[in-house]
């Protein structure tokens, strides 16, 4: 019983981490996003591989 809550924390945790991480790349000023070669469009998929990984 104590793993599955565990993994359902650790699944909450990441999936916080991912909508955070997903905001804040959609919220950033297209001059900048472009300096960094990053199209805010891209905002899922980027977050998603941070957190998650490449799939």
């Amino acid at each position: 019983m104590l793993n599955l809550i565990e993994r359902l924390q650790s699944a909450a945790r990441n999936h916080a981490r991912y909508r955070q991480t997903r905001d804040e790349i959609a919220r950033l000023p297209m001059d900048i996003a472009l300096d960094l070669n990053i199209y805010p469009g891209d905002a899922e998929r980027l977050a998603r591989e941070a957190v998650y990984g490449r799939a």
